[in-house]
């Protein structure tokens, strides 16, 4: 994938185990738009449906040696079955395998989710910050 490419304009969809290989992923990778696995392990449906939503090109000028990445907007399904809207890098290469979703209404549908699901930061502890909290970035 070209990085001169504008943002791909697909919605992927992924259950609970890709999610959280993508966010161990992400962490092993120090990236900053991120949930800490274990959090989402434990919070995330098991047998949930998620959906990654690109938004920008991100790269850490600090680290040339970490690949730029997508920027995605996250939309997790939790295990009470509500929704949570979040963010997850996520490398091209993980990122364009990965299913999208097969209609544009499905499509539209996550869109109108991720705009009124309440941010994964609105159900964590309060007074936790991100290195406690699970989430990274944002």
């Amino acid at each position: 994938m070209e990085f001169d490419q504008p943002v791909p304009r697909e919605v992927k969809v992924i259950d609970t185990a890709s999610l959280c290989r993508l966010e161990e992923r992400a962490r092993d990778l120090g990236l900053n738009s991120r949930l800490d696995p274990s959090w989402v392990r434990a919070n995330a449906a098991p047998d949930g449906t998620h959906y990654l939503w690109p938004a920008v090109w991100n790269s850490l000028s600090h680290r040339p040696d970490v690949p730029r990445q997508l920027r995605c907007e996250l939309l997790m399904t939790l295990r009470a079955g509500d929704r949570v809207a979040g963010w997850l890098d996520v490398l091209p290469d993980d990122f364009a395998p990965l299913p999208r979703v097969t209609s544009r209404s499905e499509g539209m549908q996550v869109s109108r989710l991720l705009d009124h699901s309440p941010a994964v930061w609105d159900r964590l502890p309060r007074g936790r910050g991100p290195a406690g909290s699970g989430v990274v970035g944002g």
